[in-house]
């Protein structure tokens, strides 16, 4: 059992925090007796605690509930002054006012140095005796943070009569079997290191108050380090860290245990707001609380640390979540909660839930005897040319790695990554997995190693399925989940890798469990989540987004209507995500051979060698992939051209495309019809263009420009889909979207969808998620884009640019596409992004352009070229343009190499042209 450090027994009375502290009011802090003890033995102890009750009452406010605050090591109550201060600010406007008592736990902050240890049962129990004092009866939020949140969490456990919500930073609940505890935490605990770590001027105060992320300002650090500046005040640090239960044998591991199966007690509303680069508490204990909560709201701030309530704006995230989950303060407290009531709850959930009448793997069972071509695999590992695969042999892998993960101990819900290149493998294992009720996470490696890494880490899987190269990299980035073997790997690599099966077994075991009449579970149904896919990340970190069962099968029903394909002639998949939807449409589907982490490795050639392997009559190209096809289109022979000739439709969708390169892509394929949808990663396939319209839509801009109507710009993107629904959310003179829409033509602002294959919501970013659907009814549930644009006369819509690239200058909003469009009609120009540069509302706007040839260096254009841009900025926008700048290259992401990075190329040029380096951005 582990000991608390001598410098634990050191005591002292309470006092209140000296005058000055930056952000905190001294009137808010308040002394407050806590008896214990019966009889002779009575006695108390001094806490300190911070308290707006005065401040509401001064306000005339009445509160609607009480928030209790508590803090980790080695804060105090100083954590929670900003939602202190917030709290009365809103009441004081007249909005909920919410009572906080922020405490310093004894041995801490301010409160009272005790003389004797404080076991985390004790720590819970005091907490009850303070509220008691309080007279604090109810409705109470618990706010937690660091070890606070397990104390916390433990007064929730036992006040389930008063508790109304549960909120929580960084902190841990459980530690997993196996696993190590965090490495600082097993430095500090080490022997001789603790007394001189927690109590010494310079330890462990100093870790979570210095870099990454964000450092404190000094007056921040000296506020949160004034409890703590004589050694006689720091032993409680060192108790707190000497009271994590390490092993089943420490005196605090029965009532953490307790607390933690408690948890899953409670079903009253609940929030996690998380900062991912904790060293300390990591993302795989914020999915030990999701699993013990699973209706709770999370959001993981990117970029933010353990002390996220000094990264971020927490308060404000609080009181937005109390005034959506607990409008009236839960002046009823919320119902009987406990372990029976919920799993009514989730049986409840299950009855009513949809049944899928086709689901995505329905042609797999229908066709699980057809020796038809199911798909090509055009450079198979190991094999000198292409391989197919029939349906019959793939509807059996699929059936065998399912019943095999099953008996491998596989649950409906398990997030597994796949880290497998499209083919044979990665259509059975995903089909297998969804069948099972898996939760696939998809994340390209378009996004580089950090934002992969990131994206993977945020989504946490449980499994991990990958080929050999895929799980090298997993073992070396240090990935989640359990690893799975595409291939029977050596004893020493399954061991060095971690590798604990492989689909070979899989599959065996899932034979022979056939040969016993083995069944799959249960189907999931339309309503259980199915896929987390990863937005590009090219507006900031790539979201996690997630579909249910019924969203992806309406995806597969758009894109069957939209463009007629089905069953019978192939289909080329030249972009990832299309070709796994492929066996879901009963389309005999081929990847091309290419990289597909690297869409421009896709040439003519390959195109033209996979129509040909199918006889092809539509295909799917990646926009960044096309510049590279048509660039190659040279290239091709005599049998390539007749494959080409043979296809019908192609579609490239996910990025805007010029109508130049769309018709150049369309040259190669003289008898097919090009479309260009827009959408996203939340709801592909929400319009549709053609070649043709685009060319129309073109020429009716030019004669309503001609007959003197004002010209709004942008890139058509066509009609709508027959399931979808677009509005206009305008913008104000601020650039912000309005929480009312329109289908009014001409009106710019933000474009807002409805589809039912729109996404259901973001993965652990309850706020992002929270935005995306401001203006939602009980009737329709509409998505903010995020993308600027406006519909015509004729209802097509236009794509104007990103909400957050809108410039707000003196004279107005300017959204960027116009400007750009007509700066890329002039000599010399390849590519142009117009940005904003100086204080919102007064932005003067700066061109950063790609020359032909390229420039070899960045800086400032020609005398000559900078005319001509500001001529062709002048004409389509009537604003002054305060500089051009000529790049060897755009900023792009790589999934698309089109969506160009406009925020990175404002920092950029604002240093630039305030005297920085001239570097390339």
């Amino acid at each position: 059992m582990s000991r608390l450090p001598r410098s634990a027994a050191a005591a002292a009375p309470a006092s209140r925090p000296p005058a000055g502290l930056d952000g905190l009011e001294p009137s808010w802090s308040r002394l407050v007796d806590v008896p214990y003890g019966l009889g002779a033995h009575r006695a108390s102890r001094t806490w300190h605690v911070l308290d707006n009750a005065e401040a509401l009452a001064a306000a005339g406010a009445e509160p609607v509930g009480t928030i209790l605050c508590v803090h980790g090591n080695p804060t105090w109550s100083y954590l929670w002054r900003r939602l202190v201060a917030r709290t009365v600010e809103t009441a004081s406007a007249g909005g909920p006012a919410w009572r906080v008592v922020a405490v310093d736990q004894l041995d801490m902050g301010f409160s009272e140095r005790t003389g004797s240890p404080q076991t985390l049962a004790r720590r819970v129990s005091d907490l009850g005796d303070l509220t008691d004092a309080l007279e604090v009866t109810g409705p109470v939020v618990t706010l937690g943070h660091d070890w606070g949140g397990v104390v916390s969490t433990g007064w929730a456990v036992d006040h389930a009569d008063q508790l109304a919500g549960l909120m929580l930073l960084n902190t841990a609940i459980h530690q997993p079997e196996g696993e190590k505890i965090p490495a600082p935490l097993r430095l500090t605990l080490a022997r001789g290191v603790l007394g001189r770590a927690t109590a010494g001027p310079t330890g462990f105060p100093a870790v979570p108050l210095g870099p990454p992320p964000p450092p404190l300002s000094a007056e921040v650090k000296a506020g949160f380090r004034a409890p703590y500046r004589q050694a006689d005040r720091r032993g409680g640090i060192g108790g707190f860290v000497a009271d994590i239960p390490v092993d089943a044998e420490h005196v605090s591991s029965p009532e953490l245990d307790r607390i933690a199966e408690g948890l899953r007690d409670l079903t009253v509303p609940a929030l996690m707001l998380w900062g991912p680069r904790d060293p300390i508490f990591s993302d795989r204990y914020l999915d030990d609380l999701v699993d013990r909560l699973p209706h709770a709201d999370v959001h993981r701030f990117e970029g933010a640390g353990h002390l996220v309530a000094e990264d971020v704006d927490y308060a404000g995230a609080v009181l937005t979540w109390l005034g959506d989950r607990l409008p009236d303060g839960a002046a009823a407290v919320a119902a009987p909660a406990g372990a029976a009531a919920a799993e009514d709850a989730r049986a409840e959930e299950a009855r009513v839930a949809s049944p899928q009448d086709r689901p995505l793997w329905s042609y797999l069972d229908s066709l699980a005897d057809s020796p038809a071509t199911a798909l090509v695999e055009m450079a198979p590992a190991g094999a000198d040319g292409p391989r197919s695969v029939s349906w019959s042999p793939l509807a059996r892998r699929a059936h065998e790695i399912a019943l095999g993960r099953r008996r491998h101990g596989a649950r409906p819900g398990d997030r597994v990554s796949l880290l497998v290149q499209p083919g044979a493998d990665l259509t059975a294992v995903l089909y297998a997995r969804v069948r099972l009720g898996a939760v696939v996470v998809v994340a390209d490696a378009g996004l580089g190693v950090r934002g992969l890494t990131r994206a993977v880490r945020g989504a946490w899987p449980d499994h991990v399925i990958g080929q050999l190269p895929g799980l090298t990299a997993a073992t070396a980035l240090g990935w989640p989940g359990r690893k799975i073997s595409t291939t029977t790997l050596s004893p020493v690599t399954a061991r060095a890798l971690g590798v604990e099966a492989s689909l070979p077994e899989i599959a065996s075991l899932g034979r022979r469990a056939r040969s016993v009449l083995a069944e799959l579970p249960a189907a999931p149904t339309a309503d259980a989540e199915a896929a987390i896919l990863f937005t590009s990340g090219s507006t900031g970190p790539a979201k996690g987004v997630v579909y249910r069962h019924g969203q992806l099968t309406a995806r597969r029903d758009a894109l069957a209507a939209q463009y007629g394909v089905g069953p019978g002639p192939g289909l080329v998949a030249g972009f990832a995500p299309f070709a796994l939807l492929g066996p879901a449409l009963g389309a005999t589907s081929v990847t091309p051979d290419m990289d597909v982490t690297k869409p421009r490795t896709l040439t003519a050639r390959a195109v033209a060698a996979a129509t040909g392997a199918v006889a092809a009559t539509g295909g799917l190209l990646s926009p960044a992939a096309l510049p590279s096809v048509v660039a190659t289109s040279d290239e091709r022979d005599a049998a390539d051209h007749r494959a080409l000739a043979g296809v019908e439709t192609f579609l490239s969708a996910g990025a805007p495309v010029s109508e130049t390169l769309l018709a150049a892509a369309g040259d190669l394929m003289p008898n097919a019809t090009p479309h260009t949808p827009y959408g996203m990663t939340e709801g592909l396939l929400m319009t549709d263009v053609t070649l043709e319209g685009v060319r129309s839509a073109a020429a009716d801009r030019e004669a309503a420009v001609a007959a003197g109507a004002p010209d709004a710009g942008g890139v058509c993107v066509g009609l709508p889909g027959a399931t979808t629904t677009v509005r206009i959310a305008p913008l104000d003179d601020a650039g912000r979207a309005s929480s009312a829409f329109t289908d009014d033509a001409g009106v710019t602002g933000e474009i807002v969808v409805s589809a039912p294959h729109v996404e259901d919501h973001y993965d652990r970013l309850w706020l992002t998620h929270r935005i995306s659907r401001l203006g939602s009814t009980a009737e329709t549930r509409w998505h903010r884009t995020g993308d600027v644009g406006h519909l015509d006369a004729q209802g097509r819509l236009w794509v104007e640019g990103r909400l957050p690239h809108v410039i707000t200058t003196a004279t107005g909003v300017l959204t960027p596409v116009a400007s750009e469009q007509a700066v890329e009609a002039r000599a010399g120009i390849a590519r142009a992004a117009v940005v904003g540069v100086g204080p919102a509302g007064t932005q003067q706007v700066v061109v950063v352009a790609e020359t032909v040839p390229p420039a070899r260096r960045p800086g400032l254009a020609s005398a000559a070229l900078a005319a001509s841009v500001r001529s062709a900025v002048g004409s389509a926008s009537g604003r002054p343009v305060a500089a051009v700048l000529v790049v060897p290259r755009l900023p792009t992401d790589v999934r698309h190499n089109s969506k160009i990075d406009r925020t990175g190329l404002a920092a950029w040029a604002t240093s630039v042209l305030s005297g920085g380096r001239m570097r390339r951005p």
